[in-house]
């Protein structure tokens, strides 16, 4: 191939791939077959104009609250307060560990977490972190999220959905053994990792919108 094929060929691969960038931060599922969207907030998250990501065409928006047993997301009071003047439903989630009990992380979320009636179902994220590197046995993991999962429940009133990542799920199936909604992750195609049909799919985590800096967990319902 001569230099200016190999130019011409180099050129045209980068302005595909401009081209593929630019169509994924703006795509989102379809909201007739998914109208019900939303977003998810990474912890400690930029300012967010929350009317500008209501006019995006969100209806919801969760928010982490916790991780572990001692960290609280300094950001979410003031968020978690700021959602429904801005007309969008609210959810907290709490980013699981590995390394410590279940039910002392079910008591530092129940602390922060306020019950309210108008709030969605809790989240509880399961992933490996980097600041964990345990992999419990599972019937040990399955004990202490069952703890977790009865203590939150006891407070919220309601189910709480497993966020679960697709490394968690490969090596525990938790999904096959606890009986709760499940909230799958996978850019532009629903995943079919879970045991179980997905009651909530993130389908991007790339999008950008309005009203937040950088991009934005963009998440739709099972209809």
């Amino acid at each position: 191939m001569s230099v200016a094929k190999m130019a011409a060929t180099m050129l045209l691969a980068g302005l595909l791939a401009v081209a593929a960038w630019a169509w994924g931060t703006r795509w989102a599922p379809s909201a007739e077959r998914y109208p019900l969207q939303g977003i998810d907030l990474a912890a400690n998250p930029p300012p967010v104009e929350w009317g500008s990501v209501r006019a995006a065409g969100a209806d919801f928006a969760y928010l982490v609250a916790t991780a572990g047993t001692g960290e609280r997301d300094g950001a979410f009071e003031a968020n978690w307060n700021a959602l429904p003047e801005a007309g969008l439903r609210r959810g907290a989630v709490h980013l699981f560990s590995l390394c410590e009990p279940g039910a002392s992380q079910a008591d530092a979320f129940n602390t922060v977490v306020p019950r309210a009636d108008d709030a969605l179902p809790a989240a509880v994220d399961i992933g490996f972190r980097d600041d964990c590197t345990a992999q419990p046995d599972r019937d040990a993991l399955i004990r202490d999220l069952r703890a977790f999962l009865a203590a939150v429940e006891t407070h919220t009133g309601k189910p709480v959905m497993l966020r679960l990542s697709r490394a968690v799920e490969r090596r525990y199936t938790l999904s096959q053994v606890l009986a709760r909604p499940v909230w799958v992750l996978g850019n532009f195609v629903a995943p079919g990792y879970a045991a179980r049909p997905w009651r909530m799919w993130r389908a991007s985590d790339v999008r950008q919108i309005d009203g937040i800096d950088g991009a934005v967990n963009w998440d739709v319902v099972a209809p």
